[in-house]
């Protein structure tokens, strides 16, 4: 699994299930990460929660000291977290994108679920888009802190 983590001020998330319907927020955090999660196709249950329980203890909000060193947890944060296939985009050939690496939503929706579930187990506040709709995400880059977690 693969999630590009963003250390956010606010973040939020708008759906719609087809063209002609008219954008809706599927979910909104303030302080905290917003997290696009990508599944390939040998990505499985365990993963998914070791996925949630790094993103939990990942520390990269300041401390009183101005340095990352407190998780979301300590710092009391929320996450925004939405699929995104494209994170297994292969753009070393040609122009055009290759997805050959993402999972089918069949597969990759129940895994992003799973890690949506956990964090909450684990007591995370956690906001979702929508499986399988247009989505727009919007936020606020708090640093800026931007990774990318390749969880294996």
């Amino acid at each position: 699994m693969r999630a590009l983590v963003q250390r956010v001020t606010r973040a939020a998330v708008e759906f719609r299930p087809s063209p002609a319907d008219d954008w809706e927020t599927a979910g909104s955090i303030g302080h905290g990460l917003c997290v696009l999660v990508g599944v390939t196709h040998a990505d499985d249950g365990a993963l998914a929660d070791k996925l949630a329980e790094k993103l939990w203890g990942l520390r990269i909000f300041d401390d009183d000291a101005g340095v990352m060193n407190r998780s979301v947890a300590d710092a009391g944060g929320a996450l925004l977290v939405v699929s995104q296939f494209t994170l297994y985009g292969d753009t070393a050939k040609g122009r055009r994108p290759s997805w050959i690496a993402a999972a089918r939503p069949e597969q990759a929706e129940p895994l992003v679920e799973r890690v949506v579930d956990r964090l909450r187990s684990l007591g995370a506040p956690v906001e979702t888009g929508r499986f399988r709709t247009d989505m727009r995400v919007e936020l606020v880059n708090d640093g800026p802190v931007t990774l990318l977690l390749d969880v294996d």
